[in-house]
């Protein structure tokens, strides 16, 4: 489980193709803290470490992963949002991600706003995922609020302090972004499926 809230950045260093499986070698501030066997979010994608050097980790990602997330436009020289499981003692700073990406969407308007942004992102609804007005919504793994929710589209602020840090500054109109909808939300829709057969 994660949280939302990006730890570091991390640089695509190489990315290796063997039969459906796609290894992406990631150098980062926390790479050297990393352990084999532990899973990290990249973009918002819950990857399982396989390798390290002092420098690097090492994370692999199934064929259906690929074609599921926005890893798939991933280039040598790329950055990603990193960050780690939540430990269960740690404040919930962001909200409940799980590192499942549900779908992946496009951002259509890039806005400034006197030192802050604002970003417009057009995707997929469905009776499956929700969003409401100042609701969670997590956006190539960042914890975000949602604002003005209409039909297909969905616009979120950025601060100063998520712009610089994360990778929201490479976004431009037409980049493709990993989209987590709220658990909760997914978990009630469920539900009212279920209950109305």
């Amino acid at each position: 489980m994660f949280t939302g809230i990006i730890e570091a950045l991390g640089k695509v260093e190489n990315i290796i193709e063997e039969g459906t499986n796609f290894h992406f070698t990631i150098s980062s501030p926390i790479s050297s803290e990393l352990k084999v066997d532990q899973s990290v979010a990249h973009n918002g994608v819950c990857l399982t470490v396989t390798e390290l050097t002092d420098k690097t980790h090492t994370v692999t990602a199934i064929l259906e992963t690929m074609n599921k997330t926005n890893l798939k436009d991933l280039k040598a020289g790329h950055v990603v949002n990193l960050e780690r499981a939540m430990r269960m003692n740690a404040r919930l700073d962001g909200h409940i991600v799980q590192g499942h990406v549900d779908m992946t969407g496009t951002c259509v308007k890039k806005e400034e706003a006197d030192g802050s942004w604002f970003f417009t992102f057009k995707y997929s609804p469905s009776e499956k995922y929700i969003l409401v007005d100042k609701g969670s919504i997590c956006v190539n793994g960042v914890s975000l609020t949602v604002v003005d929710p209409i039909d297909d589209l969905f616009t979120v602020a950025i601060i100063p302090f998520t712009y610089e840090h994360t990778c929201f500054k490479d976004i431009e109109p037409g980049s493709g972004i990993n989209l987590e909808f709220d658990i909760i939300g997914k978990y009630i829709s469920r539900y009212a499926e279920l209950y109305q057969k």
